[in-house]
């Protein structure tokens, strides 16, 4: 089993990390135990969820998640696991969080009342990595990494991360923490995947220069590169089919970003490239989301317990160079497929 260190952190990972965001809605408890207990015997000991889970966000399952994933934690020794969870972004941007009355804001108040209630919800007096969901553009991020700071101070959190964030705002915001000598972020939390490689544009410099470790989410695309998707053919039960069909312009603003002409025809070279290496376009994605030098754990998920076996099989099967060549050409060819 390989292992990494997030950042300058004393967080020791192993390269491929359980999402939970499921469980609870299309993932029963039940199942969730199982995929879990999976992960953790096949060497997974980083688990991530957020207070916000499970999805689609709705007021009254939010905050299942991680009780699920707390109930879990106990059959486990804690010390074992190296858990994150997040608290909900701002309601200033594109999206209101259905928690907190719809008021969230990366603020003192909302951060401390978050960390209290994924405590008690996880069932533990710590969190390894508590990562901000999405950036506050209203906030000063000085109020923000104040009070992260003091949960590190007082022990209930270990370090801390970002999520959802831009080069200019990691950098600012380690900049502050470095000048005001408060706790700086170890992680960003960004997406990531052989569809969307705009990491490599610019916070992949960042992250190499700053020691700073991307936690990538969303490796197969929310499904789209295991092939499920087609021109001609939306699975009834999958993610983006509902998503297409939802009355909210940006929830399916969101399936077309992800299921589009360009990101179906690259997923179809990305299938025909991984037969050609004898391996699932599911092992062949999240081999790719972790074989960089800024990366330190990929997230996988799962919403029922045999789609963990080909992302476990990444593991053990590298990119070379001959075959990142080949996936660098598909990427040349077409370009920023979400755009």
């Amino acid at each position: 089993m390989e292992f990494r260190y997030i950042g300058k952190s004393g967080l020791r990972v192993s390269t491929i990390c359980m999402g939970t965001m499921t469980f609870g809605s299309t993932t029963t408890k039940e199942e969730a135990f199982k995929i879990m207990d999976k992960a953790y015997e096949n060497g997974i000991n980083f688990f991530d969820t957020a207070e916000l889970y499970p999805v689609p966000p709705k007021a009254n399952t939010t905050g299942i998640t991680e009780q699920i994933v707390g109930e879990w934690l106990k059959t486990k020794p804690r010390d074992s696991i190296i858990l994150a969870t997040k608290v909900a972004g701002a309601a200033s941007g594109w999206f209101v969080p259905p928690i907190r009355h719809g008021l969230t804001a990366i603020d003192s108040f909302h951060i401390k009342r978050a960390v209290e209630g994924s405590l008690k919800k996880l069932q533990t007096d710590y969190i390894d990595l508590y990562q901000m969901h999405w950036p506050d553009t209203v906030v000063p991020i000085e109020e923000s990494l104040k009070a992260f700071d003091e949960l590190v101070k007082e022990g209930k959190v270990r370090y801390i991360g970002t999520s959802n964030d831009s080069a200019y705002g990691l950098t600012k915001a380690n900049e502050v923490a470095k000048y005001e000598k408060l706790t700086r972020f170890e992680s960003i939390q960004n997406n990531f995947s052989l569809l969307n490689p705009r990491f490599h544009d610019e916070l992949a410099n960042v992250c190499r220069r700053e020691n700073i470790s991307l936690l990538p989410y969303s490796p197969i695309a929310g499904g789209v590169l295991s092939g499920k998707y087609n021109n001609d053919f939306y699975p009834s039960d999958a993610r983006f089919t509902a998503y297409t069909n939802n009355p909210n312009i940006r929830v399916q603003a969101m399936a077309k970003r992800f299921v589009n002409d360009k990101t179906l025809n690259a997923t179809v070279r990305y299938i025909e490239l991984s037969h050609e290496y004898g391996i699932s376009p599911v092992t062949l994605a999240v081999a790719y989301s972790k074989h960089f030098d800024f990366v330190a754990s990929t997230i996988i998920g799962a919403r029922v317990l045999n789609q963990l076996d080909e992302s476990l099989k990444a593991f053990n099967f590298k990119i070379n160079d001959e075959l990142l060549a080949k996936i660098e050409e598909i990427q040349k060819d077409i370009l920023y497929p979400m755009g």
